[in-house]
C-alpha cells in the first residue's frame, strides 16, 4: 500500500474571518479572553461552522509498543511494564483513564508493537505490527513492509475514529524507551546535536542519562542518513507505534478533525507527520509544554504555542488531555455568550479615559 498522502487542506478561512468577527459582538472588550479567542476561532475554521459546535465525541487513542533499545539501560523502568500498562489502561487505573473521564473523552489502546505473551482483546491487537522494534542505536527500527504496515495502521486508525464520531483526536503513548527514539527523530528532523534532546525520560539517574546520550548519538548517526525521507527515518530509528501515530496524525488532517498534541513522543511524530502530509500542522494544537529538553525543539519546527505549562511528562495523552476543557470552552463561549445586540448592551466604544481597564478585562 502506498505511503503517499492527499494534499491536506486547510481549516475554512471565511469562517474564520467570520469567527474572529463574531468576538467583536460578544459582550466583553475585543480580545479580552487572550488566547481562548484564538482556540475558539481554531475550533470553529477546524469544524467550518461558526458558532462552532460543542465536542461530542473527543476520543483518545493510545499507541503502545516496546522499543529494543529499553534493553541498554536507558529507561528507569524495564521493559514489561509496557505490557503492564496496556492492562492498567484497559482497567481504567492509569491517570490518563482519570484524567480523560473528567475531560469527557473516551480512550482506546492499541498494541502495535508491545513485547508481550499477553492475551489481549482482538480490539486492542487488531492493528499489531511485530513485537517490539530494533534497537535504533545499531539496528532499524523496522522493516520496509513493517514500517509500510505501521502507517497503513495509523491511517486506518484515524479513519475508524472519525468514522465512528470522534470529533477531536488526541494521540497517547505508552512504551519503556520511546523517548529515545522520540528524541533521535526530533533532533534528526531539527538539525540538532544530541546532547540538546537527551531528557530523563522516566526519571534516569545520571549513570542512565549518559546511557541514554550514547544510544541518541548513535541513533542519529544512522537517522542522518535518511532524513531527507519520512518513511526511511520512521524505519530506520522510529518504531511501530511512533510510526503508526505519525500516520494517525497526518490522516487526521486529512479527514479535516482537529488534534491535540501531547508531549515529547506524539511531538516527534507530529514531526515526521508534517514531513510526510505537510499543511497536516494547521490542524494541531499544542495541549502543553513538556519538561523533556527536545519539546521545545517540537513547538519551534511546529510554530506552536502550548495551551500549559505544568511540568509535565509522563505521556499518554495526559498532557493535551488537561487542555482538552479549555479547547471544549473556548468553543462554548462562541456559541453561548450573548452577543451586545442579544443582551442589549451598549457596543459602542467608549473613550479610554471612561472606562476603567486593567489587563483589557472588565474592571
Amino acid at each position: 500500500m502506498s505511503t503517499d498522502f492527499p494534499h491536506i487542506p486547510t481549516p475554512d478561512a471565511p469562517t474564520h474571518r467570520e469567527t474572529v468577527a463574531r468576538h467583536l459582538r460578544l459582550t466583553k472588550p475585543a480580545g479580552s479572553l487572550g488566547r481562548l479567542e484564538e482556540l475558539g476561532v481554531f475550533v470553529a475554521a477546524c469544524q467550518g461552522q461558526c458558532p462552532p459546535r460543542p465536542f461530542a465525541r473527543p476520543r483518545v487513542v493510545i499507541f503502545a509498543g516496546d522499543h529494543g533499545v529499553a534493553a541498554h539501560g536507558v529507561s528507569a523502568f524495564p521493559s514489561e511494564v509496557t505490557a503492564q500498562m496496556v492492562s492498567n489502561f484497559l482497567a481504567g487505573g492509569a491517570a490518563i483513564n482519570a484524567m480523560a473521564a473528567t475531560a469527557g473523552a473516551t480512550v482506546r489502546v492499541l498494541d502495535l508493537a508491545v513485547d508481550t505473551d499477553d492475551a489481549y482483546p482482538e480490539a486492542v491487537t487488531a492493528h499489531k505490527v511485530r513485537r517490539s522494534s530494533g534497537s535504533i542505536d545499531r539496528e532499524d527500527a523496522l522493516t520496509d513492509a513493517e514500517v509500510v504496515a505501521a502507517i497503513t495502521a495509523g491511517r486506518a486508525i484515524a479513519d475508524e475514529e472519525v468514522d465512528g464520531g470522534a470529533d477531536l483526536l488526541i494521540a497517547g503513548d505508552m512504551g519503556i524507551g520511546n523517548t529515545t527514539p522520540a528524541a533521535v527523530l526530533i533532533a534528526a528532523l531539527a538539525g540538532a546535536e544530541p546532547v540538546a534532546v537527551v531528557g530523563r525520560g522516566t526519571g534516569v539517574d545520571d549513570q542512565g542519562w549518559m546511557r541514554k546520550a550514547a544510544a541518541i548519538r548513535d541513533g542519529l548517526r544512522r537517522a542522518r542518513k535518511v532524513s531527507a525521507n519520512p518513511v526511511a527515518l520512521l524505519r530506520t530509528v522510529g518504531g511501530a507505534d511512533i510510526a503508526a501515530m505519525a500516520a494517525f496524525l497526518a490522516q487526521a488532517a486529512v479527514r479535516k478533525t482537529p488534534v491535540i498534541l501531547d508531549g515529547l513522543v506524539s511531538g516527534a511524530a507530529a514531526l515526521v507527520a508534517e514531513e510526510l502530509a505537510p499543511g497536516a500542522s494547521e490542524w494541531w494544537v499544542a495541549g502543553h509544554r513538556s519538561v523533556e529538553p527536545a519539546h521545545a525543539l517540537v513547538l519551534e519546527q511546529l510554530n506552536l504555542k502550548p495551551i500549559l505549562d505544568l511540568d509535565l511528562r509522563l505521556g499518554e495523552g495526559t498532557g493535551a488531555v488537561a487542555a482538552l476543557p479549555l479547547l471544549s470552552m473556548a468553543a462554548r463561549v462562541l456559541a453561548e455568550m450573548a452577543t451586545f445586540d442579544d443582551a442589549g448592551v451598549s457596543g459602542r466604544t467608549i473613550p479610554l479615559p471612561e472606562l476603567k481597564v486593567k489587563n483589557g478585562g472588565w474592571r
